[in-house]
């Protein structure tokens, strides 16, 4: 198999220089409003700050993938003398809370790294961090080729079974199958 370069980018948060401004929420709820900022609503920003004031606590987190089952973890973690319950720090889209969800549609609303607007070389929340909370970057790898075309596979069928179900794929691939 050949061997391709893959664009890697990765968003790396210090959570201990955040104090909480949420600039980084406005700006991306603003670029994602449509039309481009036309409205600020912090709902719909992909990145949220989860924070408990009181405990000085302030925590940058991304939206990710949708999976529909919650999880059954529960564990609390201390980090420098602070507390995290252990779904502030998942960046899934999960039933048993309403973090990252489209306001007015229910649909799960995901990172994508501002790739939908050209003009943005940065994510816009990158950009915006005051206290560079948010650093960005972006590097090549090598893959195989066969390694690539799994990975864009298995986000395809991932997003059919979300929305036809995996008895429905399961059962329109036996059906090709006897068509072969």
């Amino acid at each position: 198999m050949a061997k391709i370069k893959k664009t890697i980018r990765k968003i790396h948060v210090k959570a201990d220089l955040c104090n909480g401004c949420r600039l980084c929420e406005i700006m991306c709820s603003a670029t994602h409003s449509t039309p481009k900022y036309n409205t600020i609503n912090p709902a719909r920003a992909r990145i949220q700050i989860i924070r408990d004031p009181l405990k000085d606590i302030w925590l940058p987190v991304f939206a990710g993938e949708y999976t529909p089952a919650e999880c059954s973890g529960r564990i609390s973690y201390e980090i420098d003398d602070k507390t995290y319950e252990e779904c502030a720090f998942c960046r899934a889209v999960c039933p048993s809370r309403g973090r990252f969800v489209e306001p007015d549609s229910g649909l799960p609303l995901g990172c994508d790294m501002c790739q939908s607007d050209p003009t943005l070389e940065t994510p816009i929340c990158v950009d915006w961090c005051i206290r560079d909370v948010l650093t960005y970057e972006e590097r090549e790898v090598e893959v195989e080729e066969a390694d690539v075309k799994l990975e864009e596979m298995k986000v395809g069928l991932q997003s059919l079974a979300n929305q036809y179900g995996l008895n429905e794929i399961k059962d329109a691939v036996a059906r090709m199958a006897q068509q072969s």
